[in-house]
């Protein structure tokens, strides 16, 4: 059902079911899929793709021409997944030609306030706690946790089943199924209670700690760590998943608790 009080877009796709409330504001070149949600004052702009049952609070604006002054109005999109709720006054913006697209995955929270900047990469089932701020080209794996007010610098990676302390300051990229806190953020531990909730078996924590005690080692570099967790320890996809992580790092992960 479309509001009468809305401004829909004659050539936007709005799938039956969807519902777009009063005073909402739908550009052209804009889709949005079955039992999804725009409520009142929410801006959803040209090249957005919203998928199925999403919720759009007010004042959330997808799709708005990236914060980038390389940007010179080239055709790019913002796609929203299924199930994802984008909450007051969050932004999603744009991509750019650097990548063409801005994406947020199914099943995603993002918090009032939030900012996801163009051409960020955002998986599955991932939590932006309120006013967390992601610059570009910024990726975030599946299941993280980012805390209220965290600042996350460009080209970042954030990996997969991490939660991180709110007011942090993100500068290096954060390895996955770690808590980072602190400042300067650093490595505090294994997220083992989101590992526990989401299924993993004590062995498979296990090899995940095993991994995380030679890279955080006082006794190596973190080229040396890598080189002694493949030779010492028994081959997993938690260990893999490490280590290929902290290899494909241009930046560097961040360092342990001291």
């Amino acid at each position: 059902m479309v509001s009468p009080l809305a401004y829909v877009h004659p050539n936007a796709k709005i799938d039956k079911t969807a519902n777009i409330g009063p005073f909402a504001y739908i550009e052209d070149n804009v889709e949005i899929g079955a039992g999804t949600e725009v409520m009142a004052n929410a801006s959803v702009m040209y090249g957005a793709r919203i998928g199925k049952n999403c919720r759009i609070f007010p004042s959330a604006v997808v799709g708005a021409i990236p914060q980038d002054l390389k940007f010179k109005g080239e055709e790019t999109l913002a796609i929203i997944g299924n199930n994802t709720t984008i909450r007051e006054c969050a932004t999603v913006h744009r991509g750019t030609a650097s990548k063409g697209k801005t994406v947020v995955g199914d099943n995603c929270l993002i918090m009032a306030y939030s900012h996801v900047a163009h051409d960020c990469l955002l998986h599955n089932n991932i939590i932006m706690s309120n006013a967390v701020q992601l610059a570009g080209e910024v990726v975030v794996e599946d299941f993280a946790i980012i805390g209220g007010g965290t600042l996350v610098h460009q080209f970042s990676h954030i990996g997969a089943h991490v939660m991180i302390q709110g007011g942090s300051k993100i500068n290096k990229d954060i390895p996955p199924y770690i808590i980072a806190a602190r400042d300067p953020i650093q490595y505090c531990g294994i997220n083992s209670i989101g590992l526990n909730r989401r299924g993993f078996t004590r062995e498979q924590i296990n090899a995940i700690q095993d991994t995380y005690r030679f890279v955080f080692s006082p006794l190596y570099n973190m080229s040396q760590a890598v080189q002694h967790a493949e030779a010492e320890l028994p081959e997993s996809p938690e260990r893999d998943l490490i280590l290929s992580f902290i290899k494909e790092s241009s930046r560097g992960i961040v360092k342990g608790a001291i």
